[in-house]
């Protein structure tokens, strides 16, 4: 047994708990010890004087002695052990701040660890297969045979050899069924030749030549019937393939050796062929004669839409063809074509805000003029459908060999240790409950499939089999294998699209275990990462402690998957998960339950049944956690419009059961959404969940499969246009005026670390200085002393896609205070803009970093991207409207930005804005840390009033189906706001005026109504959950005071509107940093919208046929009350 931990020693605690549980003790020689997070096997002596913490590295040597690194000269004291060397320093005067005196003990919570509520599996692993027993097993020879279980005290009967072992077992086989002759040459190996080639090994050989022989003898027919069989095969494969010329002949078969592994490979060639064949001749069939040589993966797709000629609405039908790379407009359905749009004249589709089921497309004309389409669909989904289909055929036509964009979808599901039904396949088309895929996206096949399962009792090849099938059986493609990994029963697996196999690399693998005391992998999380191209991806699927009462536990496990989960590049070793790619995606049976009283179990299913997910939602543990920024902190999960995924009766989805008796008396488990996806993005990259939602026909499980598909935004291997072996001098990075805001009591010198792919090697800062901040606050100035940058490829196109990811780090220690990232995606270059990001570290809020950049770049411009094809369209009344409807599912959302901000000069209320910065309909709207464009952008004025009528309803089979309305939709009609994005606090841009401003309290916004005048508004920063070291709400949201205006707003362009709105305009930098009075917390009340904004609704829409170049600016941020708040990276 081991011995037992000392009080002091916290382990593998992280240093802001060190501290708040220091902090806490109050007294002056409070000490701990914990493990050292930059050097493997060191630990860290934590101690509390003067209501600061001071950290003290011990190191071990190659005698595993102990010492405390000390300064130059100072002598250096060794210890064989930990005990020791805190009893030395209790003494007074030994080299210490002060000398030890009051241990910190460990937390109750920590100190016992309570078994799992659900124990029927959890104290063993999964039974594996059989194996075969090795030839040369020793110790383990009679693994297999039956213990007597009578008398356990009986003597030790003799010993079987192995020969006699194996004999006994082929005799109570069932050998019927063999030929004599084979039965008789097993019994001949065994009894003879088993020992000779069990000599072989012995001298170190690998080679069995007696097994082989006997493989052989029993393969002779059937290598005869392969050979003899194959070229039939073959014929009849290349007869149904229609992608091989007719005049190629089969190559003709030279017969081999009838040898075990010959034989493999044919066999392995027979079943590939015999299952080609069939999926040939389906694809055949499926199609019918009309099938040319290549067979379109994609078939033509007809939309009815209606569309207005002289105000007049006429049906219209649109018919896609994503492989001639055609859009047809067409009268009626099966009758000639009028006209047709190749893919090079399909301009823009620009997706209106307001009425989700419209959509304006800009074609080129042969006369060089562009026209301006506007359709309206019969629902949001078709539109949707429309438009993914178009984006296909942009992709598959394109110039570009690398592709911009790619799709993924991403699967969770709790098997519930049963096996799964034959067909699966509603799973992978997103189908089933909430936000749901059209059935005119069926055929387009997702670039990556990501497959996380809980409890899954089958096999690793056995899974990948039914995967494979299933995928063959949607996409009639067949996907390749990028990762499998498995933890007990928790698995992720990976598959991509053929045409990827050469674009990923660097492929990682790992788990972590958070069962009981850490040890037991019945909970846990399993990781794959790997680079595709230049973009580097992540994917967790995690099972988390189950019980409603267990929250804070599962707080502590995805603390701990996430700091021990080592996947990524290993260069980035100060950087946790969540900012090693560019994309991570978390999946899982995560466990956080709907926190309400058990008596209301009825009530709640009532609630299901009406759709009344709202009211549910605002008693979700993991929203209200990740609300107090307590787990998953910057990450973000699209809005749940289905129904909770566990507990059903197995075999139904029309019965929750919520109720389970135990020796413990009965156990409640009420409804909830334990089976969720969310993501964490770089800032500033193209990312947009397409759809999230549950099946509602695979019933084996207690728990429904949940999906999620998403557009994210890759970059290519860029290659430099010098050549190779040329430097690139032009391009030039440069931090200046920085400083970073750190919660913490340490007293140390910190430096800065920078990372990033577009350098060489990370490259570190001078020291800086420190100054006292507000309320506990460190402030570490680095003014002039940060170095300049130089890229590896100075060209734009390369340059702007690029990251840099900060860390700040301790001089004494080397551990990392906080780490942020910066996005290079700047609009303008040669000037100096300010940047933002916060600091965290191992998932919590550890401060700030801001101060400006300068980026210079080769000649070059940024080209279009594919994913800039589809923009949105902010419409009249929701250019002034951003205030989502309350009763959303999500407690802590309250605004939503109103998209992107036009280029300067354009200020018309009908804007374009690109999905890639809108929170809109999934979009991904974290801050930069800051760019440029951003930074002067705002929220327009909310309005209250527009008809509240009843959300669209989802298919589900516990209140039957409801036909969709088709007509012209607005917004609030057809979905219900999503989860809000917690952002940290926007900059003021210099030169962008903004349509209009959300402003935090109501006196305010019908101040500005009336007067055109400038007026400071006072923009407050994220607040941080609170440590009891430090209470920083208000120092955060104040601007630093030595920051110059960079020049004056400039006034907005006219509008088009009929009727002219007097908008207020962010303050300049220079006024903002005036502000020292923060506002009150509490929510606005909801300002009555005004006379103009009423005229603004029925005003005129822009007409774009004057104005070719499409404005692609960032996003909008989001603002809420003071305490809600959090910094998004």
């Amino acid at each position: 047994m081991p011995a037992m931990v000392p009080g002091w020693n916290h382990g593998n605690i992280t240093r802001s708990k060190a501290e708040e549980l220091l902090s806490r003790a109050g007294k002056d020689g409070s000490f701990l010890v914990r493990a050292s997070e930059s050097i493997p096997r060191a630990y860290a002596l934590c101690v509390l004087f003067r209501n600061c913490v001071y950290t003290y590295r011990i190191l071990p040597n190659e005698d595993d002695k102990f010492t405390v690194q000390a300064s130059e000269g100072v002598p250096m004291r060794f210890f064989t052990k930990l005990d020791q060397l805190i009893e030395f320093y209790k003494k007074e005067n030994m080299g210490l701040v002060t000398h030890l005196q009051f241990p910190v003990p460990l937390e109750e919570e920590d100190a016992i660890d309570e078994p799992e509520e659900d124990t029927e599996s959890v104290m063993s692993p999964p039974e594996l297969p059989p194996r075969n027993i090795p030839v040369s097993a020793g110790p383990c020879e009679a693994k297999d045979l039956p213990l007597p279980t009578e008398n356990p005290r009986a003597p030790e009967v003799t010993r079987l050899s192995l020969s006699e072992t194996l004999f006994q077992r082929l005799q109570s086989m069932d050998t019927s069924g063999l030929p004599e002759e084979h039965l008789k040459a097993i019994q001949d190996y065994l009894s003879t030749q088993l020992m000779l080639d069990s000599d072989f090994l012995k001298t170190g050989s690998s080679n069995l030549p007696h097994l082989k022989k006997l493989t052989s003898l029993l393969c002779k027919e059937l290598h005869g019937e392969v050979i003899r069989t194959l070229p039939s095969l073959e014929s009849l494969q290349r007869l149904f393939d229609q992608q091989l010329s007719p005049g190629l002949r089969p190559r003709p078969q030279v017969p081999g050796e009838a040898n075990p592994i010959t034989m493999v490979a044919k066999l392995s060639q027979l079943t590939s062929l015999l299952s080609s064949i069939e999926d040939k001749v389906k694809a055949l069939l499926h199609e019918g004669s009309e099938s040319t040589n290549r067979r379109s993966l994609i078939p033509p797709v007809t939309f009815e839409v209606k569309s207005e000629s002289l105000g007049i609405p006429q049906k219209m039908h649109l018919k896609v063809d994503v492989e001639s790379g055609k859009l047809i407009i067409k009268k009626s359905r099966d009758g000639s074509e009028d006209k047709f749009y190749s893919h090079k004249k399909i301009l823009q589709l620009i997706k209106s805000q307001k009425f989700l089921n419209k959509l304006v497309i800009l074609v080129e004309t042969e006369k060089e003029k562009i026209l301006r389409k506007e359709y309206v669909f019969s629902d949001s989904k078709k539109r949707e459908g429309f438009c993914q289909l178009l984006q296909q055929m942009k992709n598959k036509h394109s110039e570009q060999s690398e592709p911009d964009m790619i799709t993924i979808f991403i699967g969770t599901w709790n098997m519930g240790n049963a096996p799964p039904p034959k067909k699966i396949t509603s799973w992978f088309l997103s189908k089933g409950q909430g936000k749901t895929r059209d059935d005119s996206a069926d055929y387009i096949p997702h670039d990556i499939y990501v497959i996380g399962t809980q409890e899954d009792p089958l096999g690793e090849k056995e899974w990948l089999e039914i995967l494979r099938h299933s995928l063959q059986e949607v996409t009639s493609m067949t996907f390749k294998t990028v990762a499998i990994h498995t933890l007990w029963n928790i698995r992720i697996v990976v598959l991509a699209k053929p045409e990827h196999e050469n674009r990923i690399s660097h492929i990682c693998t790992d788990n972590v275990k958070t069962g009981i005391a850490n040890t037991l992998g019945n909970k846990g999380a399993v990781g794959v990462s790997f680079m595709f191209n230049g973009t580097s991806l992540g994917f967790v699927n995690s099972h988390l402690t189950s019980g409603s009462e267990k929250k804070l536990r599962r707080n502590q496990n995805y603390m701990n998957i996430l700091r021990f989960l080592a996947l990524g590049d290993k260069k980035l070793s100060p950087f946790n998960i969540t900012h090693r790619f560019t994309h991570l995606f978390w999946l899982g049976d995560l466990n956080y339950r709907v926190e309400l009283p058990t008596w209301e179990a009825e009530a709640i299913i009532q609630k299901i049944k009406q759709q009344q997910y709202s009211d549910l939602l605002a008693h979700d543990q993991l929203l209200l956690e990740r609300k107090e920024q307590k787990v998953f902190l910057h990450f973000e999960e699209e809005e749940i419009t289905f129904a909770p995924t566990y507990r059903f009766e197995r075999l139904t989805r029309d019965k929750y059961a919520y109720t389970k008796q135990k020796a413990t008396g009965m156990k409640y488990n009420l409804p909830s959404w334990c089976d969720r996806v969310l993501w964490k993005s770089y800032p500033l990259v193209h990312v947009v969940c397409q759809s999230y939602g549950s099946t509602s026909d695979i019933m084996t499980s207690d728990h429904s499969p949940v999906f999620a598909t998403f557009e994210a935004g890759v970059t290519s291997q860029f290659v430099s246009k010098n050549g190779p072996g040329a430097v690139d001098s032009q391009g030039q990075i440069e931090f200046l005026a920085c400083y970073a805001t750190l919660k913490t009591k340490s007293q140390t010198k910190f430096y800065l670390e920078l990372h990033s792919s577009c350098l060489e090697s990370f490259v570190k800062s001078q020291e800086g200085e420190n100054e006292e901040g507000d309320e506990g606050e460190l402030v570490v100035r680095f003014g002039e002393t940060l170095p300049k940058l130089k890229p590896i490829i100075s060209d734009p196109e390369y340059l702007l896609d690029q990251h840099i990811l900060i860390s700040i780090k301790s001089s004494d220690s080397d551990e990392s205070y906080g780490e942020g990232c910066i996005a290079l995606r700047l609009e303008t270059t040669e000037s100096q803009l300010p940047i933002y990001t916060p600091l965290t570290h191992h998932g919590e809020m550890t401060g700030h970093f801001r101060g400006e950049i300068k980026l210079q770049t080769s000649e070059g411009k940024m080209r279009e991207k594919l994913y800039d094809f589809v923009k949105t369209e902010r419409d009249e009344s929701s250019g002034m409207k951003c205030l989502k409807n309350l009763t959303s599912h999500d407690p802590m959302r309250q605004w939503e930005p109103a998209g992107r901000v036009p280029a300067c000069g354009i200020s018309s209320l009908n804007e374009i804005i690109n999905p890639n910065y809108i929170a809109n309909r999934g979009s991904c709207p974290r801050v930069q840390e800051t760019r440029p464009g951003d930074l002067g952008k705002v929220e327009a004025l909310p309005q209250e009033d527009l008809p509240l009528t009843k959300p669209e309803m989802f298919e589900n089979p516990l209140y039957g189906s409801v036909s969709p309305f088709p007509k012209l939709v607005p917004r609030k009609e057809q979905e219900s706001p999503k989860m809000m994005r917690k952002e940290p606090p926007p900059c003021p841009d210099p030169g962008v005026s903004s349509p209009s401003i959300m402003l935090p309290k109501a006196q305010e916004v019908e101040n500005v109504k009336g007067t055109s005048k400038q007026a400071p508004v006072p923009v407050f920063g994220p607040t941080p959950r609170i440590r009891s070291f430090t209470c920083s709400s208000s120092a955060e949201g104040r601007m630093p005071s030595g920051d110059k205006s960079q020049g004056k707003p400039k006034a907005p362009a006219s509008s088009q509107a009929p009727v002219p709105v007097k908008r207020p305009v962010k303050p300049s930098r220079s006024e903002m940093s005036q502000q020292t009075t923060p506002i009150p917390a509490p929510r606005p009340p909801l300002p009555v919208k005004s006379p103009a904004v009423l005229q603004l609704q029925h005003s005129k829409g822009r007409d774009y046929r004057d104005n070719t170049e499409l404005p692609h600016h960032g996003k909008h941020r989001q603002e809420e009350s003071l305490l809600g708040r959090t910094a998004m990276q």
